[in-house]
């Protein structure tokens, strides 16, 4: 069991059915939180509140909305749901994303980028937006966590549209926590390193070590659960006059330099479409002519 940190604190995790995601469930059921599950994927998350009804965890600890994020009568319902539940919302963590479009930035669909956007931007704005709401009528604010990425600080982090994206999050993490601030909602934003999730090594799970020990300082891999330590940090007391801030989650990768000098990411040449992660929705993949 955890220390408490989170002892009666009301929490929606998106994305929160697989990887890092699922670690943050875990570890915050065990740090006396409830949680409103919020994902796409029905069956990782019924398969995840079968686990945790085995460890206890019953219906009046954690609950599963399935929800599109890119929708906002989807992100309206969860945040329903826990003020319904536990009659407060004390922490939202907008960590649902996707891969999303990829290939050369000349060969990159209009619909895959507006796709992209609109689950990883999109749904975080959506995510902040009634989060706030809720936590407005709180005399004690709240906190809202975001999950961001290295690669909308420096090239070679991820596919472009994705870098795009995930660049958008942080000035909307900064953006909000000075509107927010004055009314203690604390909003903030992990960028994860490399960390070893199914979305990230995608059935071969030593691509994973490959990639981390070609490049990160810390001889070691990222796990979920060093994304879900950040996350309880943010969502706690302990860091109640933290705001408006990235924390870097990667290893050291970001203190080696611009990642494009790295094998991390590789630009497609050979290849573009649209990849949606985890959501269990089908992409597409198009192979490209060589020149």
């Amino acid at each position: 069991m955890g220390l408490g940190r989170l002892e009666g604190f009301s929490t929606i995790i998106t994305g929160g059915a697989s990887g890092m995601g699922r670690a943050t469930v875990e570890l915050f059921l065990d740090e006396g939180a409830n949680v409103v599950i919020a994902d796409l994927n029905q069956p990782n998350a019924e398969e995840l509140l079968h686990e945790m009804e085995g460890k206890g965890f019953g219906a009046d600890r954690v609950q599963f909305v399935r929800t599109d994020v890119s929708k906002e009568e989807d992100i309206v319902r969860v945040v329903d749901t826990a003020l319904k539940s536990w009659g407060k919302l004390d922490v939202m963590f907008n960590n649902a994303g996707i891969d999303g479009a990829y290939g050369p930035v000349t060969e990159i669909e209009v619909e895959h980028w507006d796709q992209t956007f609109a689950i990883t931007t999109r749904g975080v704005f959506l995510g902040i937006k009634h989060a706030a709401r809720a936590m407005l009528k709180q005399e004690w604010g709240g906190s809202i966590i975001n999950t961001g990425s290295l690669g909308s600080q420096t090239s070679g982090g991820g596919p472009l549209c994705y870098s795009s994206a995930k660049a958008a999050v942080l000035r909307l993490t900064q953006s909000s926590a000075f509107e927010l601030g004055k009314h203690r909602i604390r909003v903030n934003a992990i960028l994860p390193g490399i960390i070893y999730t199914p979305l990230m090594h995608r059935g071969k799970p030593e691509r994973a070590d490959v990639v981390s020990r070609a490049v990160q300082p810390l001889p070691f891999r990222g796990e979920g659960k060093h994304i879900a330590h950040a996350a309880v940090f943010l969502a706690s007391n302990e860091s109640e006059f933290i705001s408006g801030e990235y924390l870097r989650v990667d290893g050291g990768l970001y203190a080696v330099g611009p990642l494009s000098h790295t094998p991390m990411v590789s630009p497609s040449t050979k290849r573009a479409g649209m990849n949606f992660g985890l959501t269990g929705m089908q992409g597409e993949t198009r192979e490209l002519n060589p020149e």
